[in-house]
Parts: structure tokens; sequence; C-alpha cells
């Protein structure tokens, strides 16, 4: 017997987390009784479970890379009618995407059908690299920069070090434009950091996740990851330190 929405999870219908507001939601049925409490375990090879009335017979692992445009949701649904990431995949899998970015953030988001490996690239202890790439109102001083690199203090806790770099400058404009890597993922961190040392990110995009780039892709393009980056990013997860 296992729970409910580790079960969906595995089948790769959604994240773990995603999976419980399905459940919530009244969106699940098992042996055609809905389920809205969590909690409730079943026998994945006995038990009907069905979410949105479609049975979840397992379907084959997917993995994907998309270059998600700014002003795109990073959702599998909104409840607005706004343009979210899945729109952009014209597969028969439902997918979801590993993580997220912001609304207004452009850049590297990987999608997937198989819940197990979306929990190990998200969970913390993982420490997936991250590389953005901001354009932000006034230029940052050397010192600004050094504490973003010892770690800043948001209101959900001190951020990890980063690596920060200054691209370049624009006098006239009174912008510039820096790089910055780092392995967590909170709640529009990146914008949250550079409000800390007082400046406003004006565009942000997500270059790199782990060692996955844009290379070749525009705004809107999505590509299957190889076997061998699947491959790759899973031994990346499980060698990190805990």
């Amino acid at each position: 017997m296992e729970r409910l929405q580790k079960v969906i999870a595995h089948a790769g219908i959604a994240s773990r987390r995603k999976a419980e507001e399905l459940i919530l939601q009244g969106r699940v049925t098992v042996n055609g009784k809905p389920v809205t409490e969590l909690g409730v375990k079943v026998q994945a090879q006995r038990d009907k479970i069905e979410v949105d009335g479609v049975p979840i017979d397992k379907e084959e692992p997917v993995y994907f890379l998309l270059y998600k445009p700014s002003g795109v949701i990073s959702s599998v649904s909104d409840d607005r009618d706004r343009k979210v990431v899945t729109d952009y995949l014209h597969i028969e899998q439902r997918v979801f995407p590993i993580g997220r970015l912001d609304y207004d953030t452009s850049g590297l988001i990987l999608l997937t059908n198989d819940g197990d490996f979306a929990n190990l690239l998200m969970h913390p202890r993982h420490q997936m690299n991250k590389v953005y790439v901001a354009k932000v109102e006034g230029t940052p001083t050397k010192e600004s920069l050094k504490k973003l690199e010892r770690g800043v203090m948001l209101e959900d806790g001190k951020t990890a070090p980063a690596q920060v770099k200054l691209i370049s400058g624009d006098k006239k404009k009174n912008t510039a434009i820096v790089r910055l890597s780092i392995h967590e993922g909170r709640n529009r961190q990146v914008r949250r950091m550079f409000e800390a040392i007082g400046h406003q990110v004006l565009k942000l995009k997500r270059e790199e996740y782990s060692f996955l780039t844009l290379k070749g892709l525009n705004p809107g393009d999505v590509r299957p990851l190889k076997p061998i980056e699947v491959k790759h990013l899973r031994e990346l997860a499980v060698t990190k330190p805990s």
C-alpha cells in the first residue's frame, strides 16, 4: 500500500506536491469514488485510479528543455487563461515543469512526466546550479556584489553564497548587466537578492541549469533531452552533498 499522491507522482502525472493539490481539488478518483483528503493509501496494481477522469496508466517517461518566454506561467494550467509552459509542447504525454520560473522571467526550464526525476532535481540538498543574467537599475558596486557572494538576508532567511560577475554597465541608461549563479530556488529569489542590495531587476533570464544551456534555441523553442543528459542529471543530483 502506498499513499495516493506518491502513486500519482510515480505514474508521471505530476510532482508529488502537485498531486496533493489535485487530490484536494477533488480531481482524483479511486475505484470510481472521489478522494479529497491526503493520506489515503492505495494499491497501484489493483485500484483503478483516475485524474480528471483519465486512468493513470504509466506512460513512457519523457524529458524536455524549454526556452520559456517572458509572460508565460510555469504551470500546466491557469485560471486566468494566460499562456502556460505546456502550451509549447504538442505531445500526448501529460508533462509538468520541474520547478518554476517567474511569469516575467525568461529562460531555461525543464518539463517531464517523471515524478521521481522531478523530485530528485528539486530537492534542496542536491544543489543544482542555475545561472541567471539580470538587467538591473543602476550599477552595483564591488562591495554590493560581494554581499551577494557572501549571501544576503531575505525575509525567509539568508541566501547561500552565490557567484556574481558584473558583465557591463550603461551610465546613460543607468543600468547594468549582472551574471548570478545560485543553487537555491526560492520564490522570486534573484529579484529579491538584488532588491536587498538596492537594485531593481528590470529583466531576468535563466541561461543555464546545471550543464544545460539555451544554445541554439529561441524563446518558445523546445527540445527533448538526450538520454545521456537525463543520466548525467541523475548522477549529478545523487552525488551532491547531503
